[in-house]
């Protein structure tokens, strides 16, 4: 086994050949991997990798062959029913196969979908989590998905179905009106749609809205807006996908939770971003 990063002590599990493990590589920053990852990525024999996985993460694993895989809207891209049959020809020919896929594999990432084409072809499996960016990428923002004098609720959705539009399957009146915070993945290129539906379900053009793009890593931008003018806003700062959207009055907790702006030495602007009135330590 190549020892390229070393680890813990710990009875790591072994890849064995013929194996196919789908991993999640986190939202971006290579710190983020999970200790799983690194062990998988010292044993494969060929890592498929998407478009989001940092070029850094490949570099862990030398000994493996590198083949790309990635997905992106409106960019030439691989079939789906190519890479998941790929992934079965691998794990056929005996090879130790790691399918890396950017945040986590469960989370809009086909992930299920390739597991389940793995198993029905009699391909073993092991599916190790990864941190979403929904989660990772807004908390370097410094926005909490989740804040008690926020919201009790937390609900994601994607910005794209499998023909790439708008999703007609889901009713944004009842997601509006039923969550407090809204968390979109691929939004950018249905944005206009989106914010036009969400308006619609009577969500308030103030409420505050932020769009973190290339979360997590050096390029990573953070646009602060409201629902009202995030269309309007997005066209003329011109950040382009990846992005992550996150629609509620968790945003506002940037104002004071803005951690690597303060790294750089700004001061926070607003102590009390939510109007509470009291120390936060208090009920």
């Amino acid at each position: 086994m190549t020892n390229t990063l070393d680890l813990p002590a710990f009875a790591w599990p072994q890849m064995e050949p013929g194996w196919v493990w789908l991993c999640g590589a986190g939202p971006g920053d290579p710190g983020l991997l999970t200790l799983h990852a690194a062990n998988a990525l010292r044993q494969a024999d060929v890592v498929i990798y998407d478009a989001l996985v940092q070029e850094a993460i490949l570099d862990w694993a030398p000994q493996a062959e590198h083949v790309y895989a990635g997905k992106r809207g409106g960019k030439p891209s691989a079939k789906q029913r190519d890479i998941s049959l790929q992934l079965v020809d691998l794990a056929r020919a005996g090879k130790k196969v790691l399918r890396l896929k950017g945040g986590d594999p469960f989370v809009f990432g086909r992930g299920g979908e390739e597991a389940q084409t793995l198993i029905q072809h009699d391909v073993p499996v092991r599916i190790i989590p990864g941190i979403s960016a929904g989660i990772g990428g807004l908390a370097y923002a410094g926005i909490p998905v989740t804040h008690r004098d926020v919201n009790q609720s937390v609900t994601f959705v994607t910005g794209h179905d499998q023909s790439g539009n708008t999703p007609g399957s889901l009713d944004w009146d009842s997601i509006s009106k039923g969550s407090q915070v809204l968390v979109i993945y691929m939004g950018m290129k249905h944005i206009a749609q989106i914010a036009t539906k969400l308006l619609d379900a009577e969500r308030g053009s103030d409420e505050p809205v932020a769009v973190v793009t290339s979360a997590t890593t050096s390029d990573q931008q953070v646009l602060e807006t409201t629902l009202g003018k995030m269309v309007d806003d997005i066209a003329k700062s011109g950040l382009e996908p990846p992005a992550i959207i996150c629609v509620g009055k968790s945003v506002l907790m940037r104002q004071v939770l803005d951690w690597q702006g303060m790294a750089l030495g700004e001061k926070p602007r607003n102590l009390d971003p939510l109007g509470r009135g009291r120390p936060a330590e208090t009920a």
